[in-house]
């Protein structure tokens, strides 16, 4: 069997993702999906930090925690029903990949709720937390990367030039047709980073 990689790119409520395998060490895409991070998918839920801005502290709370655990729920099982079909054709899933955004660690929610640029990386956060945990649930080697690292790491650990590596990973996507936005584009390339780590 050959082991392949999922990777994701986060956004509030939604996620990319892209599955990939190595066939004579050149990659393959296996399967890529739109994954909705939450149930229902309207600025109440996708945007949870700002949703509790405007609740009761302890209501507020409880909103964020409801959304996390939706979140966590939703990327298990996106992450499970892309192992079980691809797991049947011979690729099962080993590595999971993300992409994480370039900020600091996030203050207490007292802080956060006081600062609009901190509520928007909170809930970012939020749902690729969702991603990390849902991919250490079913058992994958998770790899992280920053966004404005990720492309300099995997030129590294891949030894293939950045810009040779940029075209590359373009042209994956030239034989499945649109989408290939720079969301599956990063996708691919931290699943494949995480592949070979």
């Amino acid at each position: 069997m050959n082991q392949c990689a999922i990777g994701f790119r986060a956004h509030s409520g939604w996620a990319a993702l892209v599955a990939l395998t190595l066939a004579g060490g050149e990659p393959m895409i296996l399967s890529r999906r739109r994954v909705h991070l939450v149930e229902t998918f309207t600025y109440t839920f996708r945007q949870p930090y700002h949703t509790a801005q405007k609740m009761p502290p302890d209501e507020g709370r409880s909103f964020i925690s409801q959304v996390d655990r939706e979140a966590k729920r939703l990327a298990y099982r996106a992450i499970r029903d892309v192992h079980k079909a691809l797991a049947s054709q011979g690729y099962p899933i080993t590595h999971c990949g993300l992409t994480l955004a370039s900020g600091r660690p996030l203050p207490a929610l007292p802080q956060i709720l006081s600062s609009h640029a901190l509520i928007h990386t909170a809930d970012g956060e939020l749902f690729r937390r969702a991603i990390l945990h849902a991919g250490a649930r079913c058992g994958l080697a998770n790899t992280a990367a920053k966004e404005r690292e990720l492309l300099a790491r995997a030129s590294e650990v891949l030894r293939i030039k950045p810009d040779a590596l940029t075209r590359r990973i373009a042209n994956l996507g030239r034989g499945l047709g649109p989408p290939w936005s720079q969301d599956e584009k990063l996708a691919s390339l931290v699943a494949w980073h995480a592949l070979v780590s």
